[in-house]
């Protein structure tokens, strides 16, 4: 049985060595957030970190990920949602539909670990996962309250909640 080291714990599976990382993830671990989307690495749903790098995981094959290299999937940021990117996507309603949304907060962890105080510039160049919904302007919104602390009135969003607080 072939290795591969997830969200920090050492976990066997069978696969072909051509099988995309993203299928042994979600069908053999049970990982399902991490999405597919596109099938070729052009819409990032299914990012996920290896050795600290956003991957697009739908066209690595697995055998090339060797067993002592540590992937983090979405499940393995936080238990609890508890992570601060998870905590401003929430708090500035970020998703929409959701589905790109996994792949989205795994690379806006890597930007912000990289740049913790990221310019339009920097984001631009890093957040290059595809949302259908157009949420950019909140997931813009998201990253820099992370970058100044987690202050979610910085982001100007005016968000009206359903108990009548505003973001």
């Amino acid at each position: 049985m072939a290795k591969l080291n997830v969200n920090g714990a050492v976990r066997d599976f069978e696969a072909e060595g051509d099988t995309p990382l993203l299928w042994v993830l979600r069908e053999q671990l049970g990982l399902t957030g991490t999405k597919y989307g596109c099938g070729i690495a052009a819409c990032g749903a299914c990012t996920v970190h290896i050795d600290g790098v956003p991957t697009r995981s739908c066209v690595r094959p697995v055998s090339t990920v060797a067993a002592t290299e540590k992937i983090l999937t979405i499940e393995g940021l936080s238990p609890d949602g508890s992570h601060p990117v998870q905590k401003a996507w929430a708090a500035l309603d970020v998703p929409q539909c959701g589905y790109c949304q996994c792949g989205m907060i795994m690379a806006a962890t890597a930007l912000l670990r990289d740049k913790p105080n990221p310019t339009d510039a920097d984001i631009d160049g890093a957040m290059t996962n595809i949302c259908r919904c157009g949420t950019y302007n909140r997931i813009r919104a998201a990253i820099k309250v992370v970058a100044q602390g987690g202050n979610t009135k910085s982001a100007a969003l005016a968000i009206r909640h359903a108990d009548g607080s505003t973001t």
